[in-house]
């Protein structure tokens, strides 16, 4: 029992699966880089800015950024309550990794398609 409880914990603390399990998954990703383009917007404007995206997903997503202080939400006490949301700084400083990883993509997708193809025909 104990080295269960070990390897977890490692698994736990690395740096790299346990912040990016919480931004890696494609809509937050492309929420951070909406927010980037259009500054503070509220859940609507974030609705209609990326259409294929579930209310549901969008308001889960929203919350995990936030938890981890990479969107700030701000709400304003008027009838009705208007909220908005914006990239912290910490968010910010993300922006310019998402920017190389997607330029890496464009540069690389042609080559791991076929690759991909190649792989799934050999199974």
């Amino acid at each position: 029992m104990r080295k269960k409880d070990e390897k977890n914990s490692i698994i736990e603390i690395c740096p790299i699966r346990n912040v990016v399990a919480r931004f890696g998954n494609k809509w937050a990703l492309l929420l951070i880089l909406v927010l980037h383009e259009n500054g503070a917007v509220r859940f609507n404007g974030l609705k209609a800015l990326i259409p294929d995206i579930s209310t549901k997903v969008l308001s889960d997503t929203l919350r995990v950024l936030a938890a981890d202080d990479l969107v700030k939400r701000t709400v304003f006490p008027e009838v009705p309550i208007r909220v908005e949301y914006e990239l912290t700084d910490t968010g910010k400083s993300l922006v310019p990794i998402i920017i190389s990883l997607t330029e890496w993509a464009q540069k690389n997708m042609k080559s791991i398609m076929k690759h991909r193809e190649t792989a799934e025909g050999n199974a």
